[in-house]
């Protein structure tokens, strides 16, 4: 069976690049979109199949798209065009364009941060210090987990890496003292230490841009469409307001809605006081890497001010960690998710720039008009969040996810009289992370948590449902008037 799976996943995508190019020859109108422009809407259809799917590397799959993108020479401005001669050297440097992003090499940077946390120490110091001082309710626990990972969130946009690598194997630690476990008494402590260590990843990664990597992604592909977007600070205000209330409610929430049997114990903060004696005092590499991220905060938020990118700070912190020992060179060319990330999304903000290229947003946006006639323009917008936010049950990656429905989103904005499409996609753009709540394969900490097996199959889903749909309410009677005041403060 795993076999006819494995070769099902890889037809999908060939089939269905194969049906799209077929269907150029049923809308064959090539004045409107060229056969080049159908080859590559083909091939970029494949491409995001095989993102939801994942029947090899993702990617990989990003590289094959680019190469039959460069072999066919679509993509490229005007290669779209019916009478257009591409030449090899310029398929090629478009091709590889994704590489000098400025974007794709911040979330690179961020992973290498990342490791920088792990080699010092400090991520793990700060969750167990957290966890001695407010570990003596079981609520108190949840509040300790939801900050360590807000402090972490910043600098680590993999919240795969954050929760699943560095809050995880503390949080987990602690069931075993109540003898907990996914088999016996989950509902102990286990489950819930689970659920808000899964839900306040969700929101801290939308509370910052870098707090998960198809946020700048997202932003990126935008900015491709000819959209204005916000840096590092707009994204932190555009989701203070809700980021503070979702962030101080989701540990008393789940208290509540999924309460431990266990209410508390000065059995945990003991045991933290114990890890933490292990650890012994803190080290020159802690203080180091916590000035690193420090001076990488200040620089992040005063970007404007001091004339200095999200990415060339990314970039001096790597240079700091490196200098300072912190990593080593080795730690730098060993880092595979990092170099992973940077090949996969490299290739992705090519193709997805090249939907423009070759005019088919522009087409695109000739079939939109009536998507959202006999609604008011405000009853539009609510609806356009609706739906971008259900779209989330149907993609395994918020990479897929942003990939196949950010440009189709922004068309459809650009459609609404009275708003700024700008104001519109960071009006859904935002609660990206947050949304993610809602299934256990929405992000990338997702598995990590549903495979702990406390919280069952049933119980999972419902707690999304019930938390994403919370969530969504508060969002949107918070988000909308301030994004109506905060927004043209932004981009004035």
């Amino acid at each position: 069976m795993k076999g006819k799976v494995s070769l099902a996943k890889l037809i999908a995508p060939i089939f269905t690049g194969l049906f799209v190019y077929a269907c150029s020859y049923i809308f064959a109108d090539y004045s409107v979109l060229s056969m080049n422009a159908w080859i590559f809407v083909s091939i970029f259809a494949a491409l995001v199949v095989g993102l939801i799917l994942e029947p090899m590397p993702p990617a990989f799959l990003g590289i094959i798209a680019i190469a039959l993108a460069v072999l066919f020479k679509v993509g490229p401005v005007k290669s779209g065009e019916v009478s257009a001669k591409i030449s090899a050297e310029a398929a090629i440097n478009w091709g590889l364009t994704g590489f000098s992003n400025s974007v794709v090499w911040l979330i690179f940077a961020s992973f290498m941060i990342g490791i920088g946390y792990q080699n010092s120490g400090l991520g793990k110091r700060i969750a167990l210090i957290l966890v001695n001082k407010l570990g003596k309710s079981t609520l108190g626990l949840g509040y300790a987990i939801a900050i360590a990972d807000l402090i972490l969130a910043p600098f680590i946009p993999s919240n795969a890496a954050r929760s699943g690598g560095t809050i995880y194997p503390i949080a987990m630690s602690i069931p075993t003292m109540y003898d907990s476990s996914p088999e016996k008494e989950p509902r102990k402590v286990g489950a819930y230490i689970a659920w808000v260590s899964l839900a306040t990843t969700c929101i801290s990664s939308s509370i910052f841009l870098t707090g998960q990597a198809p946020n700048p992604l997202a932003l990126e592909i935008l900015s491709k469409s000819g959209i204005a977007v916000v840096d590092w600070m707009g994204w932190f205000l555009c989701f203070l307001p809700v980021g503070i209330i979702l962030f101080l409610i989701t540990p008393l929430l789940t208290y509540y809605i999924y309460p431990p049997e266990v209410k508390g114990s000065s059995k945990i903060s003991a045991w933290a006081k114990e890890e933490l004696t292990k650890l012994g005092s803190i080290k020159p590499k802690e203080l180091l890497m916590l000035s690193i991220s420090v001076l990488a905060l200040i620089l992040w938020i005063g970007s404007k001010k001091f004339g200095v990118s999200a990415t060339t700070t990314a970039l001096i912190v790597i240079v700091l960690m490196i200098v300072t020992n912190i990593i080593t060179w080795n730690d730098f060319l060993a880092n595979k998710p990092a170099w992973n990330v940077l090949t996969w999304f490299a290739t992705l903000v090519t193709m997805a720039g090249g939907l423009k290229n070759v005019g088919f947003l522009d087409f695109l946006s000739k079939y939109t008009d009536s998507l959202l006639s006999g609604f008011s323009p405000t009853t539009a917008v609510f609806v356009l969040l609706l739906v971008f936010c259900l779209l989330r049950y149907f993609f395994a990656s918020g990479t897929a996810y942003v990939t196949a429905v950010v440009g189709v989103f922004a068309i459809i904005a650009g459609k609404i009289e009275g708003f700024d499409a700008s104001f519109i996609m960071m009006f859904l753009l935002a609660p990206m992370g947050m949304i993610s709540v809602l299934t256990p394969y929405g992000t990338g900490h997702s598995p990590i948590w549903f495979a702990s097996g406390y919280i069952k199959g049933s119980e999972f889903w419902k707690l999304g449902a019930i938390f994403g749909a919370i969530y969504l309410l508060i969002y949107t009677l918070i988000a909308y008037p301030w994004f109506k005041f905060i927004i043209p403060h932004i981009f004035s």
